[in-house]
């Protein structure tokens, strides 16, 4: 999966409601591992375009940081962003982040370049039908 698909998910994941999060682990639980493991990936990657159209990417993340503790600057920082959603934030994972994105600004690992990427994947979240407010696109 790439970096911005796993950003994806984790915002996806943690926007659900708690039923609907409940209803697909209860069938999942009754089947055979095996059988529940293939179907799965595909139904939610499927469904996750018109679903990530009701998340609020904000409050997601603003309720994520209050429950790990504040989360860092999230807000402006690539690096927090990446951690609080317990994903690489090393200057290889960046890099490749920028690269999936085509951010192409300063050097790898440059204060600009990680301001651009943290941009780049607020704007991104919004293309992608996330609720992003403007004040963390620009």
């Amino acid at each position: 999966m790439s970096i911005f698909g796993s950003i994806l998910d984790k915002i996806f994941r943690h926007g659900q409601s708690s039923a609907a999060a409940a209803a697909p682990a209860s069938p999942a639980a009754s089947q055979p591992s095996a059988t529940s493991a293939a179907p799965a990936p595909s139904a939610a990657a499927a469904a996750r375009p018109e679903k990530l159209r009701d998340v609020d990417v904000e409050a997601v993340l603003s309720k994520l940081a209050s429950s790990k503790g504040g989360g860092g600057n999230w807000r402006t920082s690539i690096v927090d962003l990446l951690k609080l959603l317990d994903l690489d934030s090393s200057l290889a994972a960046r890099k490749s982040l920028a690269q999936e994105l085509n951010v192409h600004a300063g050097a790898d690992g440059s204060a600009e370049q990680n301001i651009a990427l943290q941009k780049a994947v607020m704007q991104k979240l919004a293309e992608n039908g996330g609720k992003v407010p403007d004040s963390l696109r620009h």
